[in-house]
């Protein structure tokens, strides 16, 4: 069991150009790693925005969200929704064999699409995500710290400080942070 708190957001559309080099810049420290490129099947749960259930590579992941804890802010372009996640993995080398049988025909699980870049911070991971469903593209921008349970919400402030301190772009709004369960309803 792993517990994290997670700040999110969601546009639909492609990844704008300058949002990914500034992420990808030198002001943010060490280049992001290269991008993963895979596919995650998601169990559709509607009107259910504290629970996600997830088949990703061999792994079955299930995630439910045990707090909301309120607006973060950024600067004057920065606002979003801090959330405390609790994360159960089950690795099983027949998860696969679940996917391409059970899961692909089913409507109710949806395939994603995703190509992510990841930059570490000291007990924080801060990515963007380019996102297709059904066809249509979205992308993301997220931290997700870990860590000493005590320490989380520290971990995600200091790592957002630090990478905000360079951004002039785009706002990153409220009414746009949530996390994957509030998307998919959005999405589909």
């Amino acid at each position: 069991m792993l517990t994290s708190i997670e700040l999110r957001w969601f546009y639909p559309g492609t990844l704008p150009p300058e949002i990914q080099d500034w992420f990808n810049s030198q002001a943010l420290g060490e280049p992001p790693a290269a991008p993963e490129q895979r596919e995650d099947f998601y169990l559709l749960l509607p009107e259910c925005e504290t629970l996600g259930i997830k088949l990703r590579q061999e792994r079955l992941e299930i995630k439910w969200r045990k707090a909301e804890l309120g607006v973060l802010r950024f600067g004057d372009n920065v606002a979003g929704k801090a959330e405390k996640w609790i994360k159960w993995i089950c690795e099983d080398n027949t998860v696969e064999n679940l996917v391409k049988v059970d899961v692909e025909s089913k409507a109710y699980w949806v395939g994603v699409l995703k190509v992510r870049s990841l930059r570490k911070y000291p007990n924080c991971n801060v990515e963007i995500t380019q996102l297709t469903i059904k066809g249509n593209a979205w992308w993301s921008f997220a931290f997700e710290a870990y860590g000493e349970e005590a320490n989380l919400i520290d971990n995600l402030q200091s790592a957002a400080n630090l990478v905000f301190q360079t951004y002039s772009g785009s706002d990153f709004q409220l009414q746009d942070s949530y996390a994957y369960p509030k998307w998919l309803s959005l999405a589909i």
